[in-house]
């Protein structure tokens, strides 16, 4: 057997080692990418709110973590679920596919479930005929619109599909949602469509002050 002499062993290591070293950051760099995209797909994705419908619960600036699993995994790239994990409920916050733009995202809050019949009257929601327990809503004008003019104050009846939710921003005179859509004949948001349920603000900034909401950081969404 040919054996190599001390230098040249030496030599191979030396040689060896910057591909080594390469690989090794390749692989980590491989592993983060494949982790973040399983991250993505299937456990949370950051968003931040560009606007203020959702106030006061949720503040312009505020950065959210939304967990894709609290109703179901779905395959990758696609809307399919294939393990089912629940249902939305009354007063989640949900981050969905804009219906009059799937490419936009949007976050409101589920008023109304399938099968159930929602109105607005004189700014009062009302599910199966019944005035709803709403703390979220938030009124900021007093005036009330007429039916007719539009139908932010005065809305419906309609009853919600089955698989579908009708969604309302909780800043009630400054919100446009399921009242709104499509020329105010009402927008309903499918199951599919839903991209997950708002859990945390994990960071929140001040545009006009350029400060930090440190008391916001960590603060659970309900």
């Amino acid at each position: 057997m040919w054996l190599k002499s001390r230098e040249e062993r030496l030599s191979s290591r030396e040689d060896a080692k910057p591909r080594s070293v390469f690989r090794e950051y390749f692989e980590a760099l491989l592993w983060a990418v494949i982790l973040a995209l399983v991250i993505r797909t299937f456990a949370v994705q950051a968003f931040k709110i560009p606007s203020g419908s959702m106030k006061p619960t949720l503040l312009v600036g505020d950065h959210l973590l939304v967990s894709k699993s609290s109703y179901g995994i779905k395959l990758p790239f696609s809307d399919r679920v294939i393990i089912p994990l629940g249902q939305p409920e009354r007063g989640d916050i949900v981050v969905f596919r804009f219906p009059e733009d799937r490419d936009k995202g949007f976050i409101k809050r589920v008023r109304a479930l399938p099968g159930e019949t929602v109105e607005v009257r004189n700014k009062q929601v009302y599910i199966n005929g019944k005035p709803l327990d709403d703390p979220w809503g938030h009124y900021s004008d007093r005036v009330i619109l007429p039916p007719g003019v539009q139908p932010r104050d005065n809305f419906g009846p309609i009853t919600v599909p089955a698989g579908q939710y009708f969604v309302m921003g909780d800043n009630r005179d400054q919100s446009y949602d399921s009242r709104f859509w499509f020329g105010g004949r009402g927008g309903l948001v499918p199951i599919q469509d839903i991209l997950g349920r708002a859990i945390v603000i994990y960071w929140s900034w001040e545009d006009d002050t350029f400060g930090v909401r440190w008391s916001r950081l960590g603060h659970l969404i309900k």
